[in-house]
């Protein structure tokens, strides 16, 4: 720390009574280092008065025409007189003192009044003005209204903050610069913006800043809409910088103006205005330093000096931060014996030290998240990042408040991975993360996590799945940057969605062929079903006209062995054919056969007509199946009398009938 930031704290400190270097650092960080502001800020308003009527004999602070008086009679502050940025420890007098012989009075303590210069655009003219730096925002309207003819209340002035709690605040703690360039603009009569301050305004508000920024060589060109606040603006610096907000010293704002302003709001230049960010570093002189600490004598009331060594960098507000820090539960206890419930405990812990703004963990053993991460299809899967964490690590802090709950990483994170976190600070559960790793991911793996010093703890170990290996892609150490663990974390997922789109492509193509495959093998057993149906159908048809074929058969079978026992019987009680030369008694019947051929016999003329059927059925003809047909007169012998005799029907001495079929 410089020697002149050094005196400004220990003055800081002895006005306010803060002891704790870090908030009295916060406070003048705000301040711009700029002791008044500070003090400004700390103390309450009632113990403040602005000017120089009704003199408090405590303590008065001096600078230009600013008096903060600060009362001891209730927090028995020394009495102390503040010129500047220096500190008199002389006793105040008593009030019966006239502050001419008491302390320096305003004009003794400033030796020139600084001008400041106004170049107010008005319509078409420029109108310039030049005041001291006591005078107030109200002293501007005021010369402004005899320029103009405007009254105050009704006058606009833009390139600046517009917080109407500071137009009486004089110019001197506006932290203006020597020349400035306003605009003004005329409200209406009913006190509200005229039509073009509100065309003006909601342009701004959804229009698009040009903001460049110069930060060092180098000069970043950002575009935000003007509801962007200043701290969101701070916060993409930071990103790009690696310089913290709190870091951050910043030319080119409008004065006045607070980080929840939005760039419409804050008065810069529209659609394009110029900023300057530097580092604000502290020196890291670890040297003893005196500091003035007031100390009180009850009895003598004498004022002594004591020296305090201190320290302040980067590294104390990691440390402060981390002292600040609930560090009684550790976040896996030690000899955890179930995984799931070290996990669990691990998530909650963390959230419980560091706060609710990280990335969420995966709450589960490693297999179940190298299954979530790497056992998917490539579409879905994602890139496991393994958190290990060391209390013994000086690291851990910062890695865990800073980098893990920077917005970029845990959207990075949230994207493209699943994290899994484990606390290796008690050698049991390094032992059990040994075994889980061996069995998940082989002796390698388990061998390079066991070979990861204190020192560079915490670690995110980055695995992917590239086909269907399972490997370690990279290991980011603690002591990166946000800049170096984004690097990183990009690269992996570039290289990560390079051959995930690979495989994608593959899975797809595959998955067409499998469908074209299935939809060939459905096919095949629906024609193959068919074929199946078609020849069940086949033999179920066989096999019916088999058994009719049998039944039929066996039905004729039956009918001709019914119709040859019939036969038999007929041709047993058939007469025997008479011989020859009987004369008239005998009469020759033929029987022209259905084919051609003949049948000839001889009857007797006393002959039934039955006897001559029988004939005919024990040759085969029977009566069912055929008739016999007389030649003249025509005439079906079987539908007659079967009693008849031949020579009754006139059947001799011969006759030639006719069998038909019926």
């Amino acid at each position: 720390m410089s020697e002149s930031r050094e005196e400004v704290l220990a003055d800081f400190q002895a006005c306010t009574g803060i002891e704790d270097v870090a908030e009295a650092i916060y406070h003048l960080d705000e301040a711009n280092w700029d002791l008044l502001r500070a003090v400004s800020r700390v103390m309450p308003p009632d113990t403040q008065s602005f000017g120089s009527v009704n003199p408090d004999p405590d303590v008065m602070i001096v600078d230009d025409d600013l008096d903060i008086r600060v009362p001891t009679a209730a927090n028995n502050q020394p009495n102390l007189v503040v010129v500047g940025n220096s500190l008199d420890h002389s006793p105040i007098p008593d009030k019966a003192k006239t502050p001419d012989d008491s302390y320096p009075s305003t004009s003794a303590a400033k030796s020139t009044t600084k001008m400041l210069k106004f170049n107010v655009q008005y319509c078409d003219r420029v109108i310039k003005v030049e005041l001291p730096d006591s005078a107030t925002i109200n002293d501007l309207k005021l010369r402004l209204q005899r320029e103009v003819k405007v009254a105050p209340c009704r006058q606009l002035l833009s390139n600046w903050a517009r917080l109407t709690q500071y137009e009486s605040t004089p110019f001197s703690q506006l932290m203006l610069p020597d020349v400035n360039s306003l605009n003004l603009t005329v409200k209406s009569n009913e006190g509200g913006l005229t039509a073009d301050e509100e065309n003006s305004v909601t342009e701004k508000l959804n229009g698009t800043y040009i903001l460049n920024v110069k930060f060092e060589s180098r000069t970043f060109n950002l575009k935000y809409q003007g509801k962007k606040t200043i701290l969101e603006v701070k916060g993409d610096v930071y990103t790009l910088t690696n310089i913290h907000v709190r870091n951050q010293i910043w030319s080119g704002w409008p004065p006045n103006i607070d980080d929840n302003t939005m760039l419409a709001l804050s008065g810069i230049n529209y659609p394009e205005h110029d900023l300057t960010v530097r580092r604000g570093t502290l020196s890291h002189n670890r040297e003893k330093k005196s500091m003035p600490i007031v100390q009180i004598d009850s009895d003598e009331e004498e004022f002594e000096d004591a020296s305090e060594s201190f320290a302040v960098d980067d590294e104390y507000f990691a440390d402060n931060e981390g002292s600040s820090t609930k560090r009684t539960d550790p976040l896996i206890p030690e000899d955890i014996e179930d995984e799931i419930v070290g996990s669990i405990t691990f998530c909650e812990q963390f959230t419980a030290r560091y706060g609710p703004v990280h990335p969420a963990f995966y709450q589960g053993t490693l297999d179940d998240a190298i299954k979530e991460a790497c056992s998917k299809p490539a579409k879905d899967r994602k890139i496991l990042a393994i958190y290990l964490h060391h209390d013994a690590s000086v690291l851990t802090n910062v890695f865990c408040t800073q980098l893990l709950g920077f917005e970029s990483v845990m959207q990075m994170f949230e994207n493209n991975f699943v994290l899994w976190g484990w606390d290796i600070t008690f050698e049991s559960n390094r032992r059990r993360l040994q075994q889980s790793v061996t069995t998940s991911l082989g002796s390698t793996a388990a061998m390079s996590l066991r070979n990861i010093p204190v020192e560079r703890l915490p670690v995110i170990i980055l695995i992917t799945k590239i086909r269907s290996t399972i490997e370690i892609f990279s290991v980011v150490y603690g002591n990166v940057g946000v800049n170096e663990l984004l690097s990183s974390l990009i690269e992996c997922v570039e290289v990560f969605s390079e051959h995930q789109r690979v495989e994608i492509k593959e899975e797809e193509e595959r998955a067409e062929r499998e469908l074209v495959k299935l939809e060939q093998d459905l096919a095949y057993r629906e024609s193959l079903e068919a074929d199946r149906a078609k020849e069940e159908a086949k033999r179920l048809h066989e096999r019916q006209e088999n058994e009719t074929r049998k039944r039929l058969e066996s039905e004729k079978a039956l009918s001709d062995a019914k119709k040859e026992a019939y036969r038999k019987e007929v041709e047993a009680s058939l007469p025997p054919e008479p011989a020859l030369g009987q004369g008239d008694s005998i009469t020759k019947i033929r029987f022209r056969l259905p084919k051609g051929d003949h049948l000839e016999r001889r009857f007797p003329t006393n002959t039934p007509l039955k006897v001559l059927l029988d004939y005919l059925v024990v040759k085969g003809y029977p009566t069912e199946e055929y008739k016999v047909i007389s030649s003249w007169p025509r005439r079906d012998l079987t539908s007659l009398d079967k009693g008849q005799t031949l020579k009754e029907l006139k059947l001799c001495p011969q006759e030639t009938v006719i069998l038909e079929e019926r």
